[in-house]
């Protein structure tokens, strides 16, 4: 029993930091992903082209390279490991886990921009057009009229996508970030036992499990949009 909590504390550590590497991704990435939607479908070819471009890339790469990129890289082609960085304070560990952070938000920000994208562009023309017909302006139009309809539109895919980096938090182990499956492997070297990896995923499957009764109940709020 002493081993179970003391296994149990380990890892509650570790889900404390996935947890804020989740929490931070959701809400760095959300807004970033709409800014990379609407410079996707921006009228001025050479921003649309480089966005799309830069979204085309990052979302047919993994994930895992990207962490090991925004790292490693700046100590490896310029001489300026992350962990050397002023900003950080000599703290590696802030270090890793900013580095993990910025990967992980640069990604779904980018998958949430074709979410964004395709829930604003699959609104029918003549919801801009009544608007336009009352003297609205392209703002109150996006806002008053497109936006909630756009919200339930794309929070089928949005949620799949949040509970989808709750797991994708596992792979920030690979850059030395302290998350639960890091102290489930650290424990699995340290003491010789198998069971604490099976145990982070009770951790998970509460987690997905409250974010998927989260969601449905956002989806039955909007259902009002239903025809």
């Amino acid at each position: 029993m002493q081993l179970f909590w003391e296994v149990t504390q380990k890892l509650l550590s570790g889900f404390g930091l996935t947890c804020l590497l989740f929490i931070l991704t959701l809400v760095l990435s959300l807004p970033l992903g709409l800014v990379f939607a609407f410079g996707s479908m921006s009228r001025t070819k050479p921003l649309r082209y480089l966005t799309r471009g830069f979204v085309y890339i990052i979302r047919g790469t993994p994930l895992l390279l990207q962490l090991m990129i925004v790292v490693y890289l700046p100590g490896i082609a310029f001489k300026m490991p992350i962990t050397k960085w002023g900003i950080f304070g000599g703290n590696v560990e802030l270090a890793y886990f900013c580095g993990a952070l910025a990967a992980f938000v640069i990604n779904y920000a980018c998958y949430f921009s074709e979410i964004y994208r395709g829930g604003i562009e699959n609104i029918p023309k003549g919801q801009y057009e009544a608007g336009q017909v009352l003297g609205m302006t392209r703002r109150q139009i996006f806002f008053k009229v497109v936006l909630l309809q756009v919200v339930k539109n794309i929070l089928a895919p949005i949620s799949n996508e949040t509970i989808t980096l709750v797991k994708d938090t596992a792979l920030a182990r690979c850059v030395a970030v302290a998350e639960i499956f890091f102290e489930a492997n650290e424990l699995l070297s340290l003491k010789n036992i198998i069971w604490p990896l099976f145990y982070t995923g009770a951790f998970y499957l509460v987690f997905n499990s409250l974010l998927t009764v989260l969601f449905n109940r956002l989806e039955k709020k909007l259902s009002y949009f239903r025809s």
